[in-house]
């Protein structure tokens, strides 16, 4: 390298160095003028601390190692959490914990031993409300109104039942009369109690059972004290059959078939906790050509009984083909028949004569023309398992 460049060099790391010299010297002094101030800031205080340090190494000489020294000083005023104080808490823990110990105070042992903790609702934050915590849903005592729903066992009449007949019976008058324009003179109280009041279902209070029993009953809404809504059902083994409802129309607001209908659903899924076979809410016949029947079409899940292989499938599969035609064949499977359908008439079962007999043995004592194709469409349209259960009357 020639001695120009050299010099050059030497001159530039000369003055590097005399820069850095001299930076090292403004932050010592920019350090010092900072501790005497009264700042309270934390950086400030690290900085002394480093001053410190950088101090003590010093005077221990270039020949000693330096270790670095902690300097633990005391948090001043309002820097820092206060650890005489107990820590911060949400409002919803503060709010568990009062819980807990009012319901501590409340059990009779008066100790957390035995003490089980409120579960969590199980409606997770954001979550849609079930159809129980939306239909049993508490009010205040306070509330404008009261709802109350009875369940009156109509067949044989009970003593509830008789003692609201005529009141539940002045609804179903102006029902009638508003909803599909009967005469007043048409909904008589012999036609009524037919209709919707007799059954030919025998009572029956199994140990097994639901509490209220198997039978036909009346689920009546009160409201501030009048019955406003009564739904007929049936509460049977396997399921509770919805029979029908009618309504004062002056509460047509309150969409009252619709709340029935959820009223029924939640009440099956009560006796069902009793009695575990109770599974299903039968709605009734389904037609889907009649505007006023759709509405059983609007409960999911739901499904619709094939009228030739009798299995249920479900209704979303059943309405592309019931928009095309009014009768079809629900079930996909062209090979697939009745299980359950008649594969032996002769051991039909027949009233006749006060006797029980069996239909070969009926057939034999009768020669009327087309009587054996009514005995065979029966057999036909109710099942074996049915037609050896049930007696078909001739005279």
């Amino acid at each position: 390298m020639e001695p120009s460049m050299e010099d050059a060099v030497a001159g530039d790391m000369a003055l590097i160095n005399k820069l850095d010299l001299q930076c090292d010297l403004n932050l010592q002094e920019s350090l010092e003028r900072e501790v005497k101030k009264k700042g309270k800031s934390t950086k400030k205080e690290e900085s002394n601390e480093f001053i410190q340090s950088q101090d003590k190494n010093e005077e221990l000489g270039s020949g000693e190692p330096s270790h670095a020294v902690d300097v633990h000083t005391a948090p001043k005023p309002g820097k820092g959490a206060d650890l005489s104080k107990p820590p911060c808490r949400k409002a919803k823990e503060i709010r568990k914990e009062r819980k807990r110990l009012k319901l501590m105070q409340q059990s009779p042992a008066g100790g957390p031993e035995g003490f089980q903790a409120p579960r969590e609702p199980k409606t997770k934050p954001n979550q849609p409300k079930s159809l129980e915590e939306l239909i049993f849903e508490s009010l205040p005592e306070d509330a404008s109104h009261k709802l109350e729903v009875r369940v009156v066992r109509s067949s044989p009449p009970s003593s509830q039942f008789k003692a609201t007949m005529l009141e539940s019976y002045q609804v179903y008058k102006r029902y009638q009369m508003v909803i599909h324009n009967h005469s007043p003179d048409e909904p008589t109280v012999s036609q009524f109690t037919g209709f919707l009041c007799t059954s030919p279902l025998e009572p029956e209070t199994p140990p097994n059972g639901p509490d209220c029993g198997y039978g036909s009953f009346h689920q009546q809404y009160w409201l501030d004290g009048k019955i406003i809504a009564v739904g007929v059902i049936d509460i049977l083994p396997y399921c509770v059959s919805s029979v029908y409802l009618y309504y004062d129309p002056d509460y047509s607001f309150l969409s009252l078939g619709v709340y029935s209908a959820l009223r029924e659903i939640a009440f099956t899924r009560q006796l069902h906790e009793k009695a575990s076979q109770l599974s299903y809410y039968y709605m009734g016949f389904y037609i889907h050509s009649c505007p006023k029947m759709r509405y059983k079409g609007h409960y999911r899940p739901s499904d619709l009984l094939c009228p030739e292989t009798y299995v249920w499938v479900p209704i979303e599969q059943c309405l592309p083909s019931l928009e095309n035609s009014k009768y079809c064949r629900f079930n996909q499977d062209p090979e697939a028949a009745d299980e359950g359908r008649s594969r032996d008439p002769d051991r039909l079962q027949v009233l006749y004569k006060k006797a029980i007999l069996p239909y070969g043995v009926f057939k034999q004592q009768q020669r009327e023309p087309g009587e054996e194709a009514a005995v065979l469409q029966y057999a036909s349209l109710v099942g074996q398992a049915c037609s050896e259960r049930m007696l078909l009357f001739r005279n």
